[in-house]
């Protein structure tokens, strides 16, 4: 059986507290399309990760691997999210998985002193991950943020056999940016053939 993990990104310590804002797995895309995707059949899931304003590897790969993660299992990232997917594939080379999709992709690429994302990112990219998979997919906007621009283009110089979207005027892929909670360009890549 065909399943999906959402694996939400980072979001600032005031957002995170903030009632007026929804959790991080029930932000921007992710309730849509984790419905869509149950609907053609994809068990789907959007863990919350324990406090991530201020990333810590070893608490999102606890919470990752509380799932089965088989060559069935499609692994979407935004944000610091896709860069946890990348380190996580990095290191687990035994792992065949199905799709990667890798939303405005994020590596802390000036190693800015945001929390403890230093360690975070510490690790080395596997350029052969994308041969345990049925594709590794980054979406990037032409108009997002100087530091995941980089991000990006680290990803597409390492990773080999990648398949890289731009969009247009999207920034960062969030609900303010899109002004709409649907991503059925997100959609349609996961489900292409």
């Amino acid at each position: 059986m065909r399943t999906a993990i959402l694996i939400h990104g980072r979001p600032d310590k005031e957002e995170y507290y903030d009632p007026k804002y929804p959790s991080p797995s029930n932000s921007h895309w992710l309730p849509w399309l984790t419905k869509q995707l149950m609907v053609n059949n994809i068990f789907t899931v959007a863990p919350e990760i324990p406090q991530p304003w201020q990333p810590r590897y070893d608490i999102w790969k606890k919470e990752l691997e509380r799932f089965d993660i088989t060559p069935e299992t499609i692994l979407v990232g935004h944000s610091c999210g896709g860069g946890f997917i990348v380190r996580w594939l990095s290191e687990n080379k035994d792992k065949r998985v199905d799709k990667v999709v890798l939303v405005a992709p994020w590596l802390n690429p000036e190693n800015n002193p945001v929390s403890d994302t230093a360690d975070f990112f510490n690790f080395q990219i596997d350029e052969n991950l994308a041969e345990r998979t049925k594709g590794v997919t980054i979406f990037n906007s032409d108009n997002d943020m100087e530091t995941i621009q980089k991000s990006v283009k680290i990803l597409r110089d390492k990773i080999k056999g990648n398949n890289y979207k731009e969009f247009q005027n999207c920034g960062h892929f969030c609900f303010n940016d899109l002004k709409t909670d649907e991503f059925p360009e997100l959609l349609d890549e996961i489900l292409k053939k």
